[in-house]
């Protein structure tokens, strides 16, 4: 049985999570382990982004997506990113600083 709170999330296609971490390689896969923490009461701690998702971007498309869908809904988790990808890294620093208060 998983114990879902203070949860930490692991979005890359490549690199293995860190100790402590659930490891998820795609949006949607992503999107739906939120959905299951919250469906328990659960809490999350941070969110940790990769941007590109390689062949998993498939399913659903870069990570960044994970931003929008925390935006549309109002639910501002705390949010850390490991992305090697300069520019996506600078859009989604834009719509951290414009979002997360």
């Amino acid at each position: 049985m998983i114990n879902y709170n203070n949860i930490k999330i692991y979005v890359d296609d490549v690199r293995k999570a860190p100790e402590g971490y659930v490891w998820t390689k795609s949006v949607n896969e992503t999107i739906a382990f939120i959905e299951e923490v919250e469906s328990h009461g659960g809490s999350i701690d941070v969110i940790d982004l990769d941007h590109d998702l390689g062949e998993y971007a498939s399913d659903g498309g870069d990570a960044i997506r994970i931003l929008d869908f925390l935006v549309e809904r109002e639910t501002f988790y705390p949010v850390a990113l490991h992305t090697a990808n300069i520019v996506g890294r600078q859009n989604m620093e834009r719509m951290i600083n414009r979002f997360w208060k």
